[in-house]
């Protein structure tokens, strides 16, 4: 019974950190077979005139890419200085958004009194809450998305993409934010994997 209690908290836990974080998503080409690929480096990716005064700080390039190397590394792959299979480059974007919740309003319950002439007591009739409508609330967050592309070297083509946005606590990405969206991008990089 204790193994059983201890294994329901565990994956009650597991369920709460996996709603805590950001969403993943992937598009990758269907034709692309995955097992050639087992090299990879980083590009810099060229930045208009208003990007460069959005860039991301020099930690957060850090931190972004030793996190994809960890995952990268765990996959079997290797970052190499000549003749990469795959060139691998990011975008991080933090931006300011309205969130909007919807609230369902109901009405209190109550109840009335009424007589009954014919037992000739005082009885009582409960009525449910009834459904109002809805309470709309907007209010403002900052969402901070990571973008990783992989493009094949030989082709220049991108073969995979991988996305994930989540609600930020502070006005910058913190380091567990970003390994954390990192992490969900890379749980679904084995699909690629054919």
């Amino acid at each position: 019974m204790k193994k059983v209690t201890f294994f329901g908290m565990l994956l009650l836990i597991g369920f709460f950190f996996t709603g805590c974080a950001g969403n993943a998503h992937i598009e990758k080409d269907e034709t692309v077979n995955f097992k050639n690929y087992k090299t990879f480096a980083w590009i810099e990716t060229t930045e208009s005139k208003d990007e460069k005064d959005k860039k991301v700080s020099d930690l957060t390039e850090q931190n972004l890419k030793k996190y994809v190397n960890s995952e990268l590394t765990k996959q079997g792959w290797k970052e190499v200085k000549n003749k990469p299979d795959v060139l691998i480059s990011y975008d991080a974007l933090v931006e300011k958004n309205l969130k909007e919740q919807t609230n369902p309003v109901y009405t209190q319950p109550y109840s009335r009194f009424f007589f009954n002439p014919y037992t000739r007591r005082w009885g009582r009739i409960y009525y449910p809450s009834q459904f109002l409508g809805y309470d709309n609330e907007s209010y403002e967050v900052r969402e901070g998305t990571i973008t990783i592309s992989m493009i094949d070297s030989r082709t220049e083509k991108t073969v995979w993409q991988g996305w994930s946005t989540s609600e930020l606590k502070s006005r910058h990405m913190t380091s567990k934010e970003i390994q954390n969206s990192v992490k969900n991008i890379f749980r679904k990089f084995d699909i690629a994997k054919n």
